[in-house]
């Protein structure tokens, strides 16, 4: 039974160090490329596209990029150290969730997906480490003894 402990807490803590450096690496390129926004992207939501294109409106899409960029980049720290995961994770769901919704043409998120595109698998992803509490292991949150 031990073998079988430790088999799911690598599984877990690859699944978070691969998430980590997915959501860090998406982040960071952001935050070093000086062009980038996400202002396209908002303005043509298909889904909820008066929320999003206010969200692009000039005033505030300077904080919506930096939102984009720092929380895709602290995201990536958090789950790559294991570090406060238990505020990241959640937080996290909720940006994939928002990113999944401008580009759904319901039932079509992308010409090649129905319903399910990547960003519910991230999201989905990221609930299960949170519900799974061997997240938790190899990880600073455990070191320090944060709930």
């Amino acid at each position: 039974m031990q073998n079988i402990k430790y088999t799911k807490e690598y599984a877990v803590f690859l699944l978070r160090l691969a998430l980590g450096w997915l959501f860090f690496y998406a982040g960071i390129t952001k935050v070093l490329n000086p062009d980038w926004t996400s202002a396209g992207y908002l303005e043509t939501a298909k889904t909820f596209s008066g929320f999003y294109n206010w969200l692009a409106s000039p005033d505030i899409i300077p904080f919506i990029d930096f939102i984009n960029e720092w929380g895709l980049t602290l995201l990536g720290v958090s789950l790559i150290l294991g570090l406060w995961m238990r505020w990241s994770i959640p937080l996290g769901a909720l940006l994939m969730l928002l990113y999944y919704l401008p580009i759904l043409d319901f039932p079509y998120p992308n010409p090649y997906s129905f319903i399910v595109d990547e960003h519910v698998v991230y999201a989905l992803a990221l609930l299960a480490l949170w519900a799974l509490r061997e997240t938790r292991a190899w990880s600073l949150d455990a070191y320090y003894k944060i709930k």
